[in-house]
């Protein structure tokens, strides 16, 4: 009997308000049913913002390392469960067993960081203009933040937004996707486990009217969103017209260069790892592959012959190196690209068809290997987000940098030379939030800024101390021990 999971708030596991449910299946095996999950609305996002309003002068007064012990015994839960984490969240979204356990260590790593920083949380003391008198900058926390976060990563990702946020004394309403549901709440339930008090975290599970209810509920103070460009530029709209802070972090269409005198065996890893990676379902995904022509029809040979020994299957069967897509909805748009491509001049080098796995009914595709891309095409300039690597042969360095620039967004992008200049040039020229020197376009830090340029984001980075920047605001403190009124600008100003 499939469970029936609950949403969590002020401390309570309590049903929607509806009382309306949604099936969460398994993308390798959907006649495996994972459970039923609330289908949330407005009341429900009511409730929730209500406890974590009420709870918020509470935690915000709890001394800072006081929190942090929190996080840090949250993290210590995520190491004592990452096994059993990793497999419950393979079966939910369906990437291998060894990739999530990553997911998973990218949260205690965060984990642990934040709560370092409640250590921390600089502020500034400069000196006064004036004589007896001490000028000081304190961060405060925002409020209440509304937390909206993909289904591809979903333990880390909630990780990078939820405890930074935490750490610096907000309160959290979470909506975790409702392609990957249970993933959210094995998260945090060991935030729960750990102590955090009622109200401080709350979850409320549901799809798109749940969704624009928290981004415009008036007691919600901020919002943090990971996913598409579409619903993220909708929320930044939203949340301009509120004057709400929003921290977003949208697609990507990440380019590889790999120039002549590249080490080809090392970017021909990185290539596969990054272009097929949890099937290619990442905003940092190597989707361009930008080769110099020297060697483009060697390394396309290469890449080839190695994606075609990529074993598919369920991600939790030992030697599965791609899982499935998510779902139905992701095989058909995948397949839409592919056709698209082709029509519009690209030359199809392998795959591009869903296929299927022996004992399993899964949403499978096949690596895809496009060449003959040229910048104009549609599948160079818009998100696939599947296993779907678009290959283009450039004449220089110039040229490599043009094309890889010439997209909308600009997440993550990577150059693979031997040439310490082009390095060194690449690192000022591609418009990316992220580049990677002889590396794929993925592996994120997590003391280390995330978040891109152009349509990818608006500016907040999710990672390291740049996470706290968004999380908190400034509060200006002037202390006048002089005993006399002193006008600034008047009285500090001589003739």
């Amino acid at each position: 009997m499939p469970d029936t999971f609950e949403n969590y708030v002020n401390g309570d596991w309590r049903e929607a308000s509806s009382r309306q449910t949604f099936e969460n299946r398994n993308p390798a095996a959907p006649s495996d049913l994972i459970g039923h999950f609330p289908d949330s609305g407005p009341a429900d996002i009511d409730e929730a913002a209500e406890a974590a309003q009420n709870a918020l002068s509470d935690w915000s007064r709890t001394p800072a390392p006081s929190r942090g012990k929190i996080l840090r015994v949250a993290g210590d839960l995520l190491a004592e469960r990452k096994e059993d984490i990793a497999q419950s969240m393979t079966r939910e979204m369906g990437k291998p067993f060894f990739e999530t356990k990553g997911d998973v260590q990218e949260a205690i790593d965060t984990a642990y960081y934040a709560a370092s920083e409640t250590r921390r949380l600089f502020g500034t003391t400069v000196p006064s203009e004036l004589p007896d008198k001490m000028n000081m900058a304190i961060r405060r926390p925002l409020g209440v933040c509304g937390i909206i976060t993909a289904w591809n990563f979903p333990v880390a990702v909630p990780s990078w937004k939820i405890f930074p946020a935490l750490a610096a004394g907000n309160t959290i309403l979470f909506k975790p996707s409702e392609d990957a549901p249970h993933s959210g709440l094995r998260f945090v339930q060991t935030l729960i486990d750990a102590g955090i008090p009622d109200g401080v975290i709350n979850v409320v599970h549901g799809a798109d009217e749940a969704g624009r209810a928290l981004v415009e509920h008036p007691k919600v103070d901020a919002i943090g969103f990971t996913g598409s460009y579409e619903v993220g530029t909708s929320i930044a709209e939203t949340c301009g017209r509120l004057n709400k802070p929003v921290s977003l972090e949208m697609g990507g269409k990440n380019p590889m260069i790999v120039m002549d005198d590249a080490d080809l065996d090392l970017a021909l890893e990185g290539a596969i790892w990054g272009a097929f990676g949890t099937t290619g379902q990442r905003c940092t995904a190597t989707s361009r592959l930008i080769c110099h022509e020297e060697i483009h029809d060697q390394f396309v040979d290469m890449i080839r012959d190695e994606a075609e020994t990529l074993v598919l299957g369920d991600g939790n069967d030992e030697g599965t190196d791609v899982g499935p897509l998510i779902n139905q909805a992701a095989a058909e748009k995948v397949a839409h690209y592919v056709e698209v491509g082709e029509e519009e001049g690209a030359t199809l080098e392998m795959g591009g068809s869903p296929t299927t796995v022996e004992g399993l009914d899964g949403h499978f595709f096949e690596p895809t290997l496009f060449t003959d891309v040229t910048p104009s095409m549609t599948i160079a300039q818009e998100e696939i987000f599947g296993p779907v690597l678009s290959v283009f042969k450039v004449s220089s360095y110039e040229e490599a940098i043009d094309v890889a620039n010439n997209t909308k967004f600009g997440l993550s992008s990577s150059i693979y030379t031997e040439d310490v200049q082009k390095s060194f040039r690449a690192m000022r020229d591609l418009e990316a939030g992220i580049t990677y020197v002889n590396g794929p376009t993925i592996g994120a830090e997590a003391h280390m800024p995330f978040g891109g340029v152009k349509g990818t984001g608006n500016g907040t980075r999710d990672g390291g101390y740049a996470a706290f920047e968004f999380w908190t605001e400034h509060k200006t403190i002037y202390i006048d021990y002089s005993g006399q009124l002193q006008k600034a600008q008047m009285d500090s100003v001589e003739d």
